[in-house]
Parts: C-alpha cells; sequence; structure tokens
C-alpha cells in the first residue's frame, strides 16, 4: 500500500469519525430541547432554572445554553421580573393549528356533545401519543349543580384513570404494566403499582370493554371509560364519563357504561371517515 493510499484512509476514518460525533452531538442538544419544552409543557406554569435543570438531570449550565437556544427562537420567554422560564404561545398555536388541519376535533365533537347530554357529565377525549394519551377534546354536559372541572393538563395519568386504564387494557400484559410503572415513576405524587392489582383491573376493562376510576385519580370523582379501537385493531384514544361521585353511583355508573362504550364505538367507525376525507383533499 502507497504511502499517499494510506493517508486517504486515515483521512477518511479521521473525516468519518468528526462526523458521527457531530452527529450525536446534534442528537443529544434536539432531544435536550425538547426534553425543556416537554418539562415546561406538562408543568404549566414558569419555573426556575434550578428546578429545570434538576427535573431534566442536567447542569444549570446546560439547562441555561438549552432555555437561551430556546428563547432565541421563540418558544420560551423568561419573565423579567423573577427570572422564570416558561413557554410562548407558539407551541399551543402550532398544536391547534395542526388539530384543525387534521378536522379530528370538527368530526368527533357532535359525538362527544350527544354523550354529554345524555350523561349530563363531564365528557373527555385523549388520542394516542406513542405510548401516552393526551387530552384533545372535553364537553360539559353538567347544566347546574356540582359540576366537575379537572386542572387543565395535557397529559392522561395511565395506572390510576379510567382513560389509561382503559388505553392499557388493549396493550400485551408485559406492555401495559410496563408503561404505567414507567408512567407512575414520573409522577412522584402518586403510589408505586401494584402489580398483581392491575394486572386484575386491567383483565375486568379488558372482558368488559370499559375501565372505571372509582376516587383513585381524585377524591369525589369518578370517571367511566372506553378504548376507541379502529377495526378491532388499533386502539387511538379513549372517551369517558367523569362526575361527582356523589352522582356517579354504582347503580347509575353501569348505564353511564353502556354510553360511553357505544360512543366509543362511533368514534372509531368516524376515524377511518376523517383520514379518507383527508386522502381526497
Amino acid at each position: 500500500m502507497t504511502d499517499s493510499l494510506q493517508r486517504m484512509i486515515e483521512w477518511y476514518f479521521f473525516w468519518n469519525d468528526l462526523l458521527e460525533r457531530n452527529v450525536r452531538v446534534i442528537n443529544s442538544l434536539v432531544e435536550r430541547c425538547f426534553a425543556v419544552i416537554e418539562l415546561l409543557a406538562n408543568e404549566a406554569a414558569a419555573m426556575r432554572l434550578g428546578d429545570i435543570a434538576q427535573k431534566l438531570d442536567l447542569q444549570k449550565s446546560a439547562a441555561h445554553r438549552m432555555l437561551t437556544i430556546l428563547s432565541e427562537i421563540g418558544w420560551v420567554e423568561q419573565e423579567p421580573v423573577t427570572g422564570f422560564y416558561k413557554l410562548t404561545l407558539r407551541l399551543a398555536i402550532f398544536g391547534q393549528r395542526f388539530l384543525s388541519a387534521t378536522h379530528l376535533t370538527d368530526v368527533c365533537q357532535p359525538v362527544l356533545e350527544e354523550l354529554a347530554s345524555e350523561s349530563s357529565e363531564l365528557v373527555r377525549m385523549a388520542v394516542v401519543q406513542g405510548e401516552t394519551l393526551t387530552w384533545i377534546s372535553q364537553v360539559q354536559g353538567a347544566r347546574n349543580g356540582l359540576k366537575y372541572q379537572p386542572e387543565l393538563v395535557a397529559k392522561v395519568q395511565l395506572a390510576n384513570t379510567a382513560n389509561g386504564k382503559a388505553y392499557l387494557s388493549t396493550l400485551d400484559q408485559i406492555d401495559a404494566v410496563r408503561i404505567a410503572i414507567y408512567d407512575s415513576a414520573n409522577r412522584p405524587e402518586r403510589a408505586a403499582v401494584r402489580v398483581e392489582e392491575f394486572v386484575e383491573e386491567l383483565k375486568k376493562a379488558r372482558n368488559r370493554g370499559w375501565a372505571i376510576s372509582d376516587e383513585e385519580a381524585e377524591p369525589g370523582v369518578v370517571a367511566v371509560a372506553a378504548p376507541i379501537i379502529l377495526a378491532g385493531v388499533q386502539t387511538v384514544g379513549t372517551v369517558s364519563v367523569a362526575g361527582p361521585s356523589s352522582r356517579l353511583t354504582a347503580e347509575r355508573q353501569k348505564k353511564i357504561a353502556s354510553a360511553v362504550v357505544s360512543t366509543a364505538t362511533k368514534l372509531g367507525e368516524l376515524w377511518p371517515l376523517r383520514q379518507r376525507q383527508n386522502a381526497d383533499k
């Protein structure tokens, strides 16, 4: 092998290694930026730099660099008085644009309103995002008296909510337990998953087609949910009815469950229709 060929090979491996390292650095930077955005979206409030660094297991200097980059491109802003960081409305605007473009809420909203009118309680729909559920729509059916109005959060708690259990009941048992444990571990305020009891509850939900949360997620609140399944195969979301336990008594829960399952079936039938409409445009 000539000296020039040897040098060419050495240069090739040098630049290839350098390129791979640069790609890894860029990927890490992108992942960290999205981690910051997700954290601020979940908290839905301004946060200290130190708290952000702690929750993401970053050094303060690294967290500050991420926040500076995101501030410069308009995703994050710093409060002038406190110095705390929060998301701008840019993420919400893009999310609203995306939902509008899919026509998902346009198609499903009348069905949710029908269930809200029938149950006279709060109706909510969540969609599957990866291995999580995200709230996207709700209709308040209670016209007077005590109304259940939950805190506005994006992600659904999985292990102790009716929607979470309805979704997990459609998955393989091992995957369902793994996802539930992971979700609970990232919510320190929630009790750890008791695997045997949880598996038994998922079996019940799978057999009857709906899940229930009886004051597990919130004191005084009962919720009944069913999975939205396409062609009996793909789970795309969940729909639920929730209200005060004083109204959603054991006697009324079965009637509500029947209406929720019927609504989930209707939504499953409408979902492919939405996809065909988009494809035709």
